[in-house]
């Protein structure tokens, strides 16, 4: 009998959309039982593309370009949402991403720009913000970002600091009375990173190597980081909220939620908020099977991620979830069945080259094993 199978993959990142990996499983899966409906519903947690994910599921959003300072210091064409109801959504990973750094500069990147972005965002008169920060080039604590919204922070002659987290081993004050109030209906982050701000856990130490930090550096940045918690966390910084560096998220985009969540904002499942505004959990229900996956599945899949979440619900509405992934570095339990696009393709090589070519071949691969 037909199947309806619901194609709600994240983003391949550096490879291909979420768009683009939905569109070549289903085409992969139809190849094999060309009888199925297919229903297409490409996902993002926070991270990259999460804007796309809203745009095309919210009908009435609107984009609004703006161009910001680049997280290498070049300006970056990019935009945030505004939805009917008044939210805006801003996303990191357009304004102060890796794709915007021609070279890796663990210890300068800055998220500057995404703080421009929410400027932008509550100057056109936004009632809420859900900020999505996953992607991000940078280690700076949020700083850059809260220096755009008019916050202050000063070396100990009281001269503004640098940006980056380089400029963080000079901070010796901070002043957050000049940011702008919490809009009605609040600042919701998006992540589905629970790790603190420090420690081997931390931004530094887990998330550093990722943007070009070598050994010697991500302990650089984990003292910048240890300074901007000490700074802050003394209770003497004005229009500060007291945040502490161990609280599960303050760790997401370089430490960017610590800061986000000393301005008052509140962090939120990035995968549900998303998939709320898709209205995945009723296309579930409704549906035979889910295909989900991302780039590369391995340990921190399971901690909140879109295959993480999608899998859930297909265990809530007792249908079975299939996985694809560009790699598989971690047990697949939970999931029916699973394709690796490297394994497909004898290669993460080759799997990187032609995503969307070997997208279709996992999906072929994951319909045959429908009985």
């Amino acid at each position: 009998m037909p199947y309806t199978v619901v194609v709600a993959p994240d983003s391949f990142k550096g490879s291909a959309t979420a768009t683009a990996v939905a569109g070549a499983l289903a085409a992969g899966w139809s190849s094999v039982r060309p009888d199925d409906r297919l229903v297409l519903a490409p996902m993002a947690d926070g991270g990259e593309g999460t804007l796309d994910a809203f745009d095309v599921a919210v009908p009435g959003s609107v984009r609004h370009p703006i161009t910001v300072l680049g997280p290498a210091g070049a300006a970056v064409d990019a935009s945030w949402l505004s939805l009917p109801d008044g939210t805006a959504v801003v996303e990191l990973a357009e304004t102060s991403g890796l794709s915007h750094m021609p070279a890796l500069a663990p210890l300068d990147a800055h998220t500057f720009g995404f703080g421009q972005a929410i400027a932008a965002a509550l100057d056109a008169g936004a009632t809420g913000l859900l900020l999505a920060i996953g992607g991000s080039a940078s280690t700076d604590g949020g700083v850059g970002a809260l220096a755009a919204l008019g916050a202050r922070f000063a070396d100990a002659t009281g001269r503004p600091i640098r940006l980056g987290n380089r400029g963080l081993g000079t901070l010796a004050r901070a002043d957050l009375s000049g940011l702008p109030a919490l809009p009605p209906g609040g600042v919701r982050i998006l992540s589905d990173v629970t790790n603190p701000l420090l420690g081997t856990t931390g931004a530094a130490a887990v998330f550093g190597p990722q943007k070009g930090a070598t050994p010697e550096q991500v302990a650089g940045l984990e003292s910048g980081l240890v300074r901007l918690a000490r700074v802050l966390g003394g209770g003497q910084v004005p229009g500060a909220r007291p945040v502490r560096p161990g609280t599960p998220g303050a760790g997401a985009a370089g430490g960017t939620g610590y800061g986000l969540l000393a301005w008052g904002a509140q962090l939120a499942p990035g995968s549900a908020a998303v998939g709320d505004a898709l209205g995945l959990p009723a296309l579930v229900r409704t549906a035979d099977a889910v295909i989900t996956g991302e780039g590369r599945f391995d340990t921190q899949s399971a901690a909140g991620k879109v295959p993480a979440y999608v899998s859930q619900l297909a265990r809530d509405g007792g249908i079975p979830a299939l996985l694809a992934a560009g790699a598989i570095d971690a047990e697949t339990e939970g999931f029916a069945a699973a394709a690796s696009l490297s394994a497909l393709a004898g290669g993460a090589e080759g799997a990187m080259a032609e995503p969307e070519r070997w997208a279709r071949a996992a999906g072929a691969a994951l319909a045959a094993t429908v009985r």
